[in-house]
């Protein structure tokens, strides 16, 4: 009878040079400071994109109807993350690894395919995103020039995301503080526009959302990319800490980010502020706003499709899936991606959320007071978890297709739960430790 694997192979372990440890526990000695761990993550959700969402909002709601909605859906977000993040630092791995421990050895390349591929997909999106945003600032006819912009951007992105940790660090702490400069006076500059905050709360909705679908846009903005909060949380001293830093990125800066984007779009008709920037006659300044924002954040994205490919090929080092999926992203954002790909990566959202809420769950039940070893000899496949991932996911996706409460929230607290369940019963029995 064949033995099953361990989670970690000696060859791997032992050839391990990426200070960023994609496959292994973070060792005491490179764990990072609060500071700059709430910089990183901080830097993550600062996002211009995710203003569009809140413009959809902002079109929807009045005022005070739009704050109790950015707060429901940031509390569900930051605290789904947040615990995440807390189990990330306490165990020092990525969320892809963690999912070896849930779904067994083989079963854990489910949750590399789904979370390295939407990456590479938002990836190609973003690289899109900036090729046309720029070609619309300078009135470029050429395709040429666009795609030069392309392919310049993603080779910088690539090459922060190759530093790991370290060069998203110093990307993120020049960056946001200018973009978050930048945020606040086009937030003041909006109130000028309507009279203040009492003229913002006479803007009256020319639209409609029920209040299920915007606490759902609200937490869509950021609960796969969340999902894989633990790629650097796992860097955290403590849990606690880890936990706070991502209050801070996910509620604070993801909550942030989603009322500029309404409030653009309540007083100048544009949620996105680079559009408004341009609006305001500064291109220049919305370049600056675009290319900052979206080269942290999408560093961030290689960084998270490299790990998740050196857990799905077994290799020590993130450094050639970074470069692989960089390349493939790329190419999607030559052909066009950012226009045809978005409705498949929102449905993603649906079954990406689940597979947290399944570590979550089984952390609790199973690994919280032993912690998640290396060298622990797991099954190929722990068809429990499994089968709680595919139901809460099936029902997330049926909320969806029907308009029935918050799908991604239905989908984790199933997931959770039932995970939980199961691993409290013995029904995905922990196996022995190697060596043991």
């Amino acid at each position: 009878m064949s033995t099953p694997p361990s989670t970690v192979r000696p060859d791997a372990a032992e050839a391990v040079v990426d200070p960023d440890y994609p496959v292994t526990p973070v060792p005491a000695h490179a764990r990072k400071s609060f500071l700059s761990l709430a910089v990183v993550l901080l830097g993550f959700t600062v996002f211009t994109p995710t203003m569009l969402a809140g413009a959809q909002l902002g079109s929807a709601f009045a005022l005070g109807e739009l704050v109790r909605v950015i707060l429901l859906g940031s509390l569900v977000l930051g605290t789904y993350v947040a615990l995440l993040g807390w189990i990330g630092a306490n165990t020092g791995l990525t969320t892809v690894v963690m999912a070896r421990y849930v779904l067994g050895y083989r079963g854990s390349k489910l949750g590399s395919i789904l979370l390295g591929g939407t990456q590479i997909g938002w990836y190609g999106v973003v690289i899109g995103t900036i090729g046309d945003l720029t070609a619309q600032a300078f009135e470029w006819e050429s395709g040429a020039a666009k795609a030069a912009v392309m392919i310049a951007t993603s080779v910088l992105m690539c090459l922060t995301a190759c530093y790991g940790y370290r060069g998203m660090y110093w990307v993120s702490a020049i960056s946001t503080p200018l973009i978050l400069v930048l945020a606040f006076w086009v937030l003041f500059r909006s109130l000028d526009e309507v009279g203040g905050w009492s003229g913002l709360a006479d803007v009256q909705p020319d639209g409609s959302m029920t209040m299920a679908v915007a606490i759902t846009t609200v937490v869509g903005t950021f609960v796969s990319a969340g999902t894989q909060a633990p790629n650097w949380t796992r860097f955290a001293r403590t849990g606690n800490q880890a936990l706070l830093a991502c209050v801070i990125g996910f509620l604070i800066g993801n909550g942030l980010m989603i009322f500029f984007g309404a409030t653009g779009a309540m007083t100048f008709g544009q949620g996105d502020f680079v559009l408004v920037l341009y609006d305001l006659g500064l291109v220049t300044w919305g370049l600056v706003l675009l290319f900052g924002n979206l080269w942290k954040s999408n560093a961030d994205t290689a960084y998270a499709f490299g790990v998740a490919g050196a857990e799905l090929f077994e290799k020590p080092s993130k450094t050639p899936f970074v470069v692989g999926g960089s390349i493939i992203g790329t190419v999607l954002a030559l052909v066009g991606v950012q226009n045809h790909l978005v409705d498949y990566l929102v449905l993603l959202g649906v079954f990406i959320p689940p597979l947290g809420g399944v570590v979550i769950g089984d952390y609790f039940a199973r690994w919280r007071r032993g912690g998640m070893p290396e060298g622990e000899r797991l099954p190929a496949l722990n068809v429990p978890n499994l089968a709680v991932y595919a139901l809460a996911s099936g029902l997330a996706w049926i909320a969806k297709e029907t308009e029935f409460g918050v799908p991604p929230v239905i989908g984790v607290v199933l997931a959770a739960c039932g995970s939980y369940a199961v691993g409290r019963a013995g029904l995905n029995r922990r196996l022995t430790p190697t060596g043991s």
